[in-house]
């Protein structure tokens, strides 16, 4: 068994999932240094004697990718290897109980919203002054900004809700005060995150007050590109292209997750809109915001998913002609509505159509960047390798 000299804990955050988790995990970065605590983050040294990790629970693969991490990490300490093993996030968060009883290995484990327990495992203070003062994981251009946490939406096959409680907005005064501390470390980008950036403000405000928010965000100096991502469709507040079309701060960009185009399927997913209003908003999107991007993520093979059906899908996405598009298959997840239902699509039909959508939609991102050739765009790049600038996984990003 390895053996330890006295020394300095040193504390190795793992970050799992999507990145609301990687702005938790900030937080919490920024609160164990604020203690004092050596912190590193996805680190594959051997030196960190506590690991912490921030799990995922949203879909089956993203379950499995957390449980056999801790395993891992639980192995690790049961060599010797770490002293201490916590583990935090949505899994926890869901499945407490039945990872305490198969995962005794782990010291203790911390829901979504727990970080001060957490802190005080440690014996670290929750330090309140730091708030509004996030140390940042990503390139040091941009940064997530978490205007909201929580979703108050009843899709039926999403256990979100479950995971992060009902939908709590920031205050405007307060995100204001993250992005002039982003900016004064030179941030240039904000990409603002939400399980629903559309609804924000409902609770604080009685109104979706997003475009107030962006207007508020544009203000602030140093801030060059603000991006929207997760904004769902229904109820959509168009007064945001109203801003991005007068804002140049503003990208012209838009994530919206639309899940489905069939209106048989939206209905059962309880998606609260159909096919006819979804088109009806892109249509203005982009007539208020010519040159828009849009950036839409799909869910196939939902219980009862006909061919007819997810024909009428592809079909959609033809026509659309999305700049991109992100494809889910189902993942029937216990205490959502969905699961009541039967879970009738094959896995590997569930596949096939997954590829059939991002067969097509290659097509259509082929075509669209066959077309920027030639053409000189503003753009922000995370790294260089070797001859190639590199946006994580895209080869830059423009406004």
């Amino acid at each position: 068994m390895k053996t330890r000299t006295l020394k300095q804990d040193k504390v190795n955050v793992i970050t799992l999932g999507c990145s609301k988790n990687v702005v938790d995990s900030e937080n919490l970065i920024t609160q164990l240094k604020g203690n004092d605590f050596d912190v590193v983050h996805d680190s594959n040294g051997e030196d960190a004697n506590i690991v912490i990790v921030n799990t995922c629970g949203f879909i089956d693969l993203a379950k499995e990718e957390s449980v056999n991490t801790i395993l891992q990490y639980a192995h690790i300490k049961s060599e010797g290897g770490i002293d201490k093993l916590y583990v935090t996030g949505c899994l926890s968060e869901r499945y407490k109980k039945n990872l305490e009883e198969d995962i005794p290995e782990v010291d203790a484990y911390f829901g979504t919203l727990e970080l001060p327990g957490l802190l005080a495992k440690l014996n670290a203070d929750y330090k309140h002054e730091l708030i509004g003062e996030r140390l940042t994981t990503t390139p040091q251009h941009y940064a997530f900004l978490k205007i909201s946490e929580g979703c108050n939406r009843t899709c039926s096959f999403c256990a979100i809700p479950l995971m992060r409680g009902k939908h709590i907005s920031q205050p405007i005064e307060a995100l204001v005060k993250q992005a002039q501390n982003f900016a004064k470390v030179g941030v240039k980008e904000l990409i603002l995150i939400a399980q629903e950036l559309t609804y924000y403000g409902l609770d604080l405000y009685k109104k979706r007050s997003l475009p107030e928010l962006l207007d508020a965000l544009a203000d602030v100096d140093g801030i060059e590109w603000i991006r929207l991502h997760y904004a769902y469709p229904s109820k959509f507040p168009e007064e945001i292209f109203d801003v991005m079309a007068r804002r140049k701060e503003i990208c012209n960009y838009l994530d919206i997750p639309l899940q489905h185009a069939n209106d048989a399927v939206l209905e059962r997913m309880r998606r609260q809109i159909t096919q006819a209003e979804t088109r009806k908003l892109i249509a203005t999107a982009r007539e208020k915001v010519p040159g828009i991007a849009i950036r839409t993520t799909l869910l196939v093979g939902f219980p009862g998913e006909t061919e007819a059906e997810f024909n009428d899908l592809v079909e959609f996405v033809k026509e659309m002609q999305f700049e991109r598009v992100g494809v889910f298959q189902y993942s029937h997840e216990e205490d959502t509505i969905a699961h009541e239902l039967e879970d009738d699509v094959p896995a590997e039909l569930k596949a096939e159509r997954a590829n059939r959508i991002m067969e097509t939609q290659q097509t259509i991102s082929l075509a669209k960047n066959e077309a920027m050739v030639g053409k000189t765009i503003k753009v922000l790049f995370d790294r260089k390798e070797g001859e190639y600038f590199v946006n994580g996984v895209r080869f830059g990003r423009s406004g």
